[in-house]
């Protein structure tokens, strides 16, 4: 299960992430989402666990909860929507003009 993690502190470390993961089971990744000029973390991130029950029994437990002096924002991870930040727009492709 793909589970998001909000409201990190800068000072968190992918290790420190993983670690209060793994007090509820086995964790595949830990990542920490980052700011592509300046390396900089975003304030969230992502845990990676094969096991549903034990992913439930992280997010319930550790979601409110303070780390590294913050209290985080646990859920399941929702599938990224068409359109988003990341996407690249082709306006042409649509029907619309493009001043670019």
């Amino acid at each position: 299960m793909n589970i998001y993690v909000g409201n990190i502190s800068w000072d968190l470390t992918e290790e420190d992430l993983k670690g209060a993961f793994e007090a509820h089971g086995k964790v595949s990744s830990a990542k920490i989402v980052t700011d592509k000029y300046t390396g900089r973390s975003r304030g969230f991130g992502f845990v990676e666990m094969p096991e549903k029950t034990e992913a439930e029994a992280a997010i319930s437990n550790l979601n409110g909860k303070e780390l590294k002096g913050r209290e985080i924002v646990v859920n399941e991870a929702r599938p990224r929507q068409e359109g988003s930040r990341g996407e690249k727009r082709n306006r042409s492709a649509r029907g619309g003009h493009s001043k670019w």
